[in-house]
């Protein structure tokens, strides 16, 4: 008689790892709006203006370490309209893309409406955009293969070496921005390796795991797979390795997209319907993509702590910084005070320590012990507008997605495009999209693929050895991928999840089980 093989189980039981979120501190960014500066009076110059008042003196002093020591002396300008011609000197200012496929609000009033508008353009690029320099007084154009060369976008605020030729132009020969800020948290003893993919199987480090574009709702939903993510992550599926790794991921962060965008037919819809005063009698809206994600939510919250962020597909305002969703939105989940709901971008200071919790199963913090020292971690996360708002202005290659996240970490500003063509709130007096601070790690959601650096200072002036760990995070709806981040030495893993025959995992190559299912670590 053949004899059942047992079930293996772990020696021991298994204890969620624990982290808690630290309290921000007077140089942490905050993305909210409170009322009292909900105003939408103000013009957009104000941005500029605040936002080269903020990185000038960042900008003057890298300039002048790098260029002081040069025999021919150049001359510091205060003012861009007082370059003087033929003599080698440098001026900081705001970089203006001026770009004929770039939309144009004017145009696009202007135009005859009973014709249907042009499909948006994939890229703004081409060979006839020129790069300008401006400040409060005025605006001269660069001109040079070093410009090309620096692949800059608007907003950017950079020092420009070079001498005004006869008919005006700005002849570059070098080209200087802020550099990486310093870091947010202090360096941490012992935590050199922060290669990609390294086996952790050894030790008990603390992870992040950080998912986007679940897109519950859409046409061709992956319901399966969010179901395998969700059992995943409460530690109730996979053998005994995949049961451990997922007892040492402390909390979620939910990148975006959540939801899909409504499809409506108003052809369709709109044949039959009532109308009152000219217009529809009712909306079509379906609540049970929201109450899938709410469903959804409610057994993560019960495990661990969820962090979610809106994105450009979600129920929310689409102008930067998105504001966090009513948290009434999530039904049950929303009774857990591990349930946070975050501004996008949003800033995270999170620690890992060896304390015990006083409250077991909460979700914010377990009963758990460590080995090692505390350490505290800065995350700032995005849902993906800035890089991919970037992307239209880059040729590609030489461009990436990547590179274009680490250069927002070289130019200490997370979103330098706005307000040019990626819709923010019109600021008066401040620009928070200005890092003051390098964080340790850098997720950037809705993302079409998985992709991760470490990004360092280029010429010594950071904190030496330190790095930010940049994680691309894919559509999960279309990727099936879960991204593990090492909060101690910032090692990447990633889990892919894909079901033989349904939509997630497509956009990318699934490893694939005996019984086709798949949650592969990569």
């Amino acid at each position: 008689m053949a004899t059942l093989d047992s079930i293996p189980t772990p020696s021991c039981p298994l204890v969620r790892s624990t982290s808690t979120v630290v309290p921000p501190t007077d140089m942490t960014p905050s993305f909210l709006i409170d009322p009292k500066n909900k105003s939408y009076k103000h013009q957009y110059a104000n941005i500029y203006f605040t936002r080269l008042t903020m990185l000038r003196n960042a900008v003057e002093k890298r300039a002048k370490a790098r260029w002081d020591g040069l025999q021919s002396e150049p001359l510091y300008v205060a003012r861009v309209l007082d370059v003087v011609k033929s003599q080698l000197c440098w001026v900081i200012g705001t970089v203006y893309m001026d770009m004929p496929l770039k939309p144009n609000v004017l145009e696009d009033i202007g135009r005859d409406h009973s014709i249907p508008a042009p499909p948006l353009r994939e890229k703004f690029y081409c060979d006839e955009d020129s790069v300008m320099l401006e400040d409060e007084s005025g605006r001269i154009k660069l001109v040079g293969g070093r410009v090309s060369e620096e692949r800059l976008v608007t907003g950017v605020i950079v020092a420009a070496l070079g001498m005004e030729t006869p008919i005006g132009d700005f002849e570059v020969v070098d080209m200087c921005t802020a550099g990486l800020a310093r870091f947010a948290e202090e360096e941490i003893l012992g935590s050199d390796a922060m290669d990609v993919d390294v086996d952790s199987s050894s030790t008990q480090d603390e992870f992040v795991a950080v998912i986007s574009g679940l897109s519950i709702g859409s046409p061709s939903p992956a319901d399966a797979q969010i179901q395998m993510l969700v059992e995943y992550l409460t530690g109730e599926v996979g053998g005994p390795e995949d049961q451990r790794l997922a007892s040492q991921i402390t909390r979620l962060i939910i990148a975006g997209n959540s939801l899909s965008l409504v499809e409506y037919d108003e052809e369709v819809e709109d044949e039959k319907r009532p109308r009152k005063f000219g217009a529809s009698a009712q909306a079509n809206f379906s609540p049970h993509p929201n109450l899938a994600l709410s469903a959804h939510l409610h057994d993560l919250t019960s495990a661990l702590p969820v962090h979610i962020l809106p994105g450009e597909d979600d129920p929310s305002g689409i102008i930067l910084p998105q504001q966090p969703f009513p948290r009434a939105m999530f039904g049950k989940a929303a009774a857990f005070e591990s349930f946070y709901c975050e501004s996008n971008p949003a800033w995270l200071r999170v620690r890992c320590d060896e304390t015990e919790s006083s409250i077991p199963n909460e979700g914010r913090t377990s009963s758990s012990q460590s080995n090692h020292s505390p350490v505290t971690r800065s995350l700032l996360v995005t849902s993906g507008q800035p890089v991919l708002d970037m992307y239209k202005y880059l040729p590609t290659p030489p461009s990436s997605l990547v590179s274009i996240a680490a250069s927002t970490l070289r130019w200490r500003h997370v979103a330098p495009t706005a307000p040019d063509t990626l819709w923010c709130h019109p600021y008066r007096d401040r620009d928070p999209f200005v890092l003051r601070e390098t964080p340790d790690i850098y997720l950037v959601g809705g993302m079409p693929k998985f992709g991760t650096e470490l990004v360092g200072s280029e010429d010594g002036s950071g904190t030496a050895g330190r790095c930010c760990r940049i994680v691309l995070v894919p559509s999960f709806s279309q990727t099936g991928v879960l991204v593990l981040v090492n909060m101690r030495t910032l090692e990447v893993q990633r889990v892919d999840f894909g079901v033989e025959g349904l939509s997630a995992g497509g956009g990318e190559q699934q490893p694939s089980g005996d019984d086709g299912d798949a949650m592969a670590k990569g």
